[in-house]
């Protein structure tokens, strides 16, 4: 059970746990007392018609427009119908079950002024496994994610269509069935369900969950790749990283040495080049900056996570209404763009080392393309064309979203983050990466077959658990499915989890 609002500060693993596996969740005793407090505040502000954006007035280019009192009524009804105005395919369940958890943490805060009524919902949709349908597609980062938020703000009026035990059907079926009251909408309430970047947020933290993982399986099929090409073992010894002193590079250097331990490359049995090439000893330095990056981008969303992302704020105990733009998402967007780069550009380096694994000038001795049977067979030289074609879907998706600004309502909303741009070809990069490093274990688990030397424990971890998903390509056969399935298995993790059986758990840097 994870409590929100207790002042423990909330994790991308929470978000995880509760977006993928259904952890259950409660609003902390102290959490609704702030709600209840700052609610209080707004009611008292309400009947004294003190002007309030969002409340008793329009939004956007229309916020000079102020509403009668019958009009703040039905306001949020008709803002929560014209925001949900999103295209395309629904978001994944695991994506807006994310996306609802870090809305309810702001709302635990104690600033947004809704009823304790539209977190409370939210809560118990997560914990029966409700899950809300919204168009993945529409937001552009700016006052939140308005479009998809406001079509999951629709159940709390009982009304969209959302996921439940299987199946697609409408919210207030779902909710009958569920034991759930529809709360409805007051003044103020809709606006705070919708007026943050909580998608971009809640897929961001399952992005760089996933990110954080691949790093470490990049980091084996380095290792594996390293050890077939008799690579040099100085450029991995702790000190020279040191002496520079990027903690990034000091662990990807370290998990180098961990995988490879009990290898014959560290015992000087074997010749081996003065140096390697950049692809090779450069690897802690290249993969040890997408590290440092990983950190700060936690950083960036855990901050987020545990914040006060609204418009406008209302501050209970000094009776103060703060408004601003306290919901733009640069502050992820910008890293989001920068992690879908870093993760490409590792991708690169992967596809580098494959290529000297296949390249007979390049590969110390292997068999040209990793077959006995060179020029009868061509072994893996088609695997190359399937890497380099993800590699350029991902360099033209590294492009950044963030410069992508394009103004909307008449100019009022002028700069806005493109977050959600950002968010979803940073997941569609990974993916790619997937298949990349995939690729790369496939050819560097074929080249260790050729090899008699001892081997690294975790190298041979990594070979054992390649051969438990693709057999060794004794003659040509379609590849299709090796890549696929390799893809898979590094999705899941199945390489990680082999070796750290192993060798025991790799470090992280964040």
């Amino acid at each position: 059970m994870i409590s929100i609002g207790t002042g423990r500060r909330l994790t991308i693993e929470d978000v995880e746990r509760v977006a993928r596996h259904g952890e259950p969740v409660e609003l902390a005793a102290a959490a609704l007392e702030r709600i209840k407090a700052c609610r209080a505040m707004l009611d008292r502000k309400v009947l004294a018609h003190e002007t309030m954006y969002g409340v008793n007035t329009g939004i956007g280019e229309l916020a000079e427009v102020a509403l009668t009192d019958d009009q703040v009524k039905q306001f949020q009804k008709y803002l929560i119908y014209n925001h949900a105005a999103g295209i395309g395919e629904p978001a994944p369940v695991e994506h807006v079950r994310a996306a609802m958890l870090s809305r309810v943490a702001v709302h635990t805060r104690g600033y947004s002024g809704c009823r304790p009524e539209i977190p409370l919902t939210y809560v118990a949709m997560l914990n029966k496994g409700l899950t809300p349908i919204a168009c993945e597609k529409g937001s552009v980062g700016a006052c939140g994610d308005l479009a998809p938020m406001s079509q999951v703000a629709l159940s709390l009026m009982g009304e969209g269509e959302c996921f439940y035990r299987g199946e697609r059907m409408a919210t207030r079926a779902a909710m009958e069935q569920a034991g759930i009251p529809v709360p409805g909408l007051h003044a103020r309430d809709g606006l705070a369900a919708i007026n943050g970047s909580n998608l971009i947020t809640g897929i961001g933290c399952l992005l760089l969950y996933d990110a954080e993982r691949w790093v470490k399986q990049a980091e084996i099929a380095t290792a594996m790749t390293l050890e077939a090409l008799l690579a040099n073992m100085r450029p991995y010894q702790p000190k020279l990283h040191e002496l520079r002193g990027f903690k990034g590079a000091q662990t990807c250097a370290a998990n180098l040495r961990q995988v490879l331990e009990g290898s014959d490359l560290s015992t000087g049995k074997l010749k081996v080049k003065v140096q390697d090439a950049y692809s090779m000893r450069s690897t802690p330095q290249v993969i040890g900056a997408l590290r440092d990056l990983l950190a700060w981008a936690r950083a960036q969303l855990e901050t987020e996570l545990n914040g006060v992302a609204d418009n406008p704020i209302f501050v209970a105990e000094e009776n103060l209404v703060l408004t601003g733009a306290n919901f733009q998402g640069t502050p992820i967007s910008l890293p989001l763009d920068m992690v879908g780069a870093g993760i490409t550009m590792i991708s690169v380096l992967s596809e580098r080392r494959l290529n000297r694994l296949l390249n007979p000038a390049l590969s110390v001795g292997l068999p040209a393309f990793l077959t006995r049977g060179a020029g009868m067979y061509s072994g893996h030289m088609l695997s190359q064309y399937t890497a380099d074609m993800l590699i350029v879907e991902q360099r033209i998706l590294s492009t950044p979203s963030c410069i992508q600004s394009i103004p909307a309502a008449a100019d009022q909303e002028d700069f806005v983050s493109m977050g959600m741009n950002g968010a979803l070809k940073a997941k569609q990069i990974l993916q790619n990466a997937y298949g990349v490093l995939g690729i790369e274990l496939i050819a560097a688990a074929q080249a260790l077959d050729f090899r008699d030397h001892h081997f690294g424990k975790g190298v041979e971890a990594g070979r054992r658990a390649v051969r438990k998903v693709v057999q060794h390509l004794e003659e040509d056969r379609p590849l299709f499915t090796d890549h696929n399935a390799m893809m898979a298995a590094v999705g899941a993790c199945a390489v990680l989890e082999e070796v750290e059986q192993e060798v025991g758990a790799l470090a992280s840097s964040w």
